[in-house]
């Protein structure tokens, strides 16, 4: 069975085109939703992924930007199809990993995709690196040391709830978790 997945970014953008595409390259059923390809939490994509595609299935897109933005998520997600044995199908890209050519072109992508991410990773270590070497340090400001004792002493008091001790001190629940279980430990 051919699933096809169409998606545009906003509520004004219409889908007609991509529909179309789809339909007229055999899709048994056509899934369409209008939201950010940034996002990881697209109910269409996720439903179509988990409820719908069987082994042996094809999904098709328009265009390979249409499944994901970031190459990383697209890679994440043609791999999830190929180890549940269903092909993958970018009408636009003239990818088709049901033949041999078109796998190896998308392992090509794969491989250079995997480069993009080390070199991300690289340099972020390196900036990290300059940047402790000038003294300063990364992260989120950790919550006063006092903060948290008035957090503790409310909490052991048993006269506050959670929320209302994060309201009054203006210390995560978090934290004031994690610190119960360190003295708890």
């Amino acid at each position: 069975m051919k699933i096809g997945y169409a998606r545009v970014s906003t509520q004004d953008q219409n889908l007609d085109m991509q529909v179309d595409a789809l339909e007229k390259a055999g899709c048994d059923k056509v899934y369409t939703e209008k939201m950010s390809g940034t996002r990881d939490d697209r109910p269409e994509l996720t439903r179509i992924l988990r409820d719908v595609l069987r082994h042996g299935d094809t999904l098709v897109v328009y265009k390979m930007d249409r499944l994901g933005r970031s190459t990383f998520r697209l890679l994440e997600l043609t791999q999830q199809l190929e180890e549940d044995g269903i092909e993958f199908e970018s009408i636009q890209d003239r990818i088709d990993t049901s033949t041999p050519i078109g796998k190896a072109m998308f392992r090509m992508l794969a491989v250079l995709a995997e480069m993009e991410r080390d070199i991300i990773v690289e340099r972020t270590q390196a900036g990290l690196q300059a940047a402790r070497a000038r003294g300063r340090v990364g992260g989120r400001p950790s919550t006063p040391k006092k903060a948290v004792e008035k957090a503790l002493k409310l909490y052991n008091s048993k006269e506050y709830s959670i929320a209302e001790i994060v309201e009054l001190t203006n210390v995560s629940k978090a934290t004031i978790y994690r610190e119960l279980k360190k003295r708890n430990s």
